[in-house]
């Protein structure tokens, strides 16, 4: 088959004829004047095109940038990929950020592997492409029960980035702009991360990115950010005044944070309570935060049980124990809290009575796979139940294990629309049923009795 390329007098677009012999390719990239802005071409695929002015661009030296959107594969969080060249000591390389509803995760690849793996992303997870070169811009869309279109446009960029591997990524913590950092002994008096609190700075940062994607006060949404519903809850948390607890505060790291953040993005009449059972640890916090100025940051001596809570809009329970996280979400949920972040830790409660199905059986005889597995009923559940209570919920990787081993949080926001609640009864109860679970702290919390028997209106007709 020929592909030929011709650009007809007195006319500013590309006119492509096709025989059965051979391909060959004229690149528009050679010249801008044989590209018009937005000149619809049409060949017989036209993803082979947009993947050929790709692997030019990359010989050329004019490729910028590329961005896969429109997802429809398997993975609901997966929004959009994003690749751009890096230089490593390893050589040349793709830069692939997976930009998921939560996180972002990046892979370096050879040029040969990501162009094998662009490939296959558009076979099955995403409809459209934009491929930016010095040269020209590249529109691919793959569109269902049509064919897919190329559509050619002016370049947006007059040179090819530096391929700079390591770029400073703008924190929304300042390590030296946060003098309570250095009161808590992250930082030194000269604002640097001290020796052995690098993780933990790095969690701080990640904490306060998930909670201002959340809160949406900033003006503009990030294509990574969890976003609210429209609903009562959003409203609500869209006011000045916002009252956030954060229960087993520890020596109060992400109570401080979060009180930086919402003081600096609009909330003018925050309140922010840190409960801690430990007395020194809220005597460090209490007069950490005098001496930082934070009139609306509290510390208060208490546990997570016996603390009593009139009216929350956020509740934040990061590495409660055990049991401790379920009463943590029953008293948010209790309390009307429109926003409920939890990272839990300790999974005891429901180890010994995992009766699991004979299939798997066998296989958690293995203490290790015994434990996920524990892990995993109990924040499914947890998930589950307040799906049931009437909260949104997405469960997902807070920070890197190479960090903390308690990585996993899970996020519940109050819901206004009515859902079908004995569906999602059912869905605990089956749940529960499968791996042999009677009782659970928080479905205890709620009044929720697992083992009851459903009633189906159905079976009595």
């Amino acid at each position: 088959m020929v592909l030929s390329c011709r650009q007809d007098a007195g006319s500013t677009l590309n006119t492509f004829s096709v025989s059965t012999l051979s391909w060959t390719v004229v690149s528009p990239l050679v010249t801008n004047n044989l590209v018009d802005n937005h000149a619809r071409v049409s060949v017989p695929d036209a993803k082979q095109r947009w993947l050929e002015l790709l692997t030019a661009a990359l010989r050329d030296g004019t490729f910028v940038k590329l961005t896969l959107s429109r997802p429809f594969g398997a993975d609901a969080s997966l929004k959009n990929v994003f690749v751009r060249p890096v230089s490593l000591r390893a050589g040349q390389r793709f830069s692939f950020v997976f930009r998921h509803a939560t996180r972002d995760i990046t892979k370096n690849l050879t040029r040969e592997a990501g162009l094998t793996r662009i490939d296959t992303l558009l076979n099955g997870e995403f409809r459209a492409a934009n491929l930016f070169t010095t040269g020209q811009s590249a529109q691919l869309e793959l569109r269902d029960g049509q064919k897919p279109r190329l559509v050619l446009g002016q370049p947006r960029h007059a040179s090819a980035p530096e391929p700079i591997h390591d770029r400073a990524r703008k924190l929304l913590i300042d390590a030296k702009q946060s003098p309570w950092l250095h009161a808590l002994g992250v930082t030194t008096a000269e604002g640097k991360v001290c020796v052995g609190m690098e993780a933990k700075f790095r969690q701080i940062n990640k904490f306060v990115e998930i909670l201002r994607s959340l809160l949406g006060r900033t003006g503009r949404e990030r294509a990574d950010a969890v976003p609210l519903a429209e609903s009562a809850a959003s409203r609500r948390l869209s006011a000045r005044s916002l009252t956030l607890v954060d229960m087993g505060c520890g020596k109060g790291y992400l109570t401080f944070a979060a009180y930086d953040l919402l003081r600096r993005t609009g909330w003018t009449e925050a309140t922010v309570r840190g409960i801690e059972a430990r007395s020194e640890l809220v005597e460090l916090c209490h007069r950490s935060a005098r001496e930082c100025g934070f009139g609306g940051l509290q510390f208060e001596a208490g546990t997570i049980e016996s603390t009593s809570l009139d009216r929350v809009d956020v509740l934040v329970a990061l590495h409660a124990c055990d049991t401790a996280t379920d009463d943590a979400i029953a008293k948010g949920v209790k309390a009307g809290a429109a926003l409920i972040l939890v990272a839990p830790c300790c999974h005891k409660e429901l180890r010994p009575q995992l009766r699991p199905p004979p299939v798997l059986a066998e296989t958690l005889k293995h203490g290790i796979l015994r434990e996920r597995q524990a892990e995993f009923v109990t924040d499914a559940l947890r998930a589950a139940l307040l799906e049931w209570a009437g909260y949104d919920t997405k469960v997902f990787e807070f920070i890197s294990t190479e960090h903390t081993a308690k990585n996993l949080m899970i996020v519940a926001v109050k819901r206004e629309r009515t859902a079908d609640r004995d569906q999602l009864e059912r869905w605990v109860k089956d749940l529960a049923a499968f791996y042999g679970i009677r009782t659970q702290r928080l479905a205890g919390q709620f009044g929720f009795e697992l083992d009851k028997p459903r009633m189906n209106t159905n079976e009595h007709e």
